[in-house]
């Protein structure tokens, strides 16, 4: 009876361990305050924010794949006695990828976000390992968070990377707007070029001292807007950080 009353109503990590979950209620906590407007492009905070967005998209990939893969396994042979030690492994899996991404946003976007508390097994036995990974809730908010941010880590991973090459690009268009005459066909940074219904033809190039000016100018502006949009985007991880994956 001292065995068993022992095991009942123990609690465990995942594989893995994590030490952090389950040592009683804390809150997120920002550990860096982020830079102001004028700052911002050119701190480390702006490209660690950068960094998250862009190598977010491989590895939202990868958790995407791993949790429609097991869930519709799970899902297809829960009739047979496979399904369900399925389902109770990706409740596991997805608590790892938790784990990964709190350390992500920890060190990348200056949150540090407490994890949930470890699973609590009330069964002993292998059968009670199970049934309770299959009731873990924030193991399945762990689920749901890998399902719905793919399609944000798309949007966020194009967005980052458009703004924030174009507007360099613009910006330090005056330092190589002399390689377009000296080794193209183009006097400068083609916008357009098309022959209207009369046959005539239609080109635009950004040659003149004012014109490169004003592109200059307008990428500046860009490289400045972009920062606060990366804000923007990873404030929405933030949230999504908090909302499924903390405790």
């Amino acid at each position: 009876m001292s065995s068993s009353g022992s095991t009942l109503g123990r609690e465990w990590d995942v594989p893995g361990g994590y030490g952090e979950e389950g040592t009683g209620p804390a809150r997120s906590r920002r550990t860096e305050q982020p830079p102001g407007f004028w700052r911002a492009p050119f701190s480390g905070y702006y490209y660690r924010e950068v960094g998250y967005v862009l190598s977010g998209l491989p590895l939202a990939i990868v958790g995407f794949a791993v949790s429609v893969t097991l869930f519709s396994l799970g899902l297809g042979t829960v009739v047979t006695v496979l399904g369900l030690p399925v389902l109770a492994g990706l409740t596991s899996a997805a608590r790892g990828m938790g784990r990964a991404e709190r350390a992500r946003v920890r060190g990348m976007l200056a949150l540090d976000v407490p994890g949930p508390a470890p699973v609590r097994q009330v069964r002993e036995g292998g059968w009670g390992a199970i049934t309770a990974r299959l009731a873990d809730g924030a193991g399945w908010k762990a689920v749901l968070y890998q399902v719905v941010m793919f399609p944000w880590a798309i949007f966020s991973f194009t967005m980052t990377l458009v703004f924030l090459l174009l507007g360099w690009a613009m910006a330090l268009y005056p330092l190589y707007h002399w390689v377009f005459p000296r080794y193209t066909s183009w006097r400068g940074y083609q916008l357009f070029d098309f022959t209207d219904s009369h046959h005539v033809r239609h080109a635009y190039y950004i040659e003149g001292a004012g014109q490169i000016a004003a592109c200059s100018a307008v990428g500046v502006l860009l490289v400045f807007l972009t920062a606060w949009m990366v804000r923007g985007l990873t404030n929405v991880d933030r949230v999504a950080v908090r909302s499924l994956l903390g405790g």
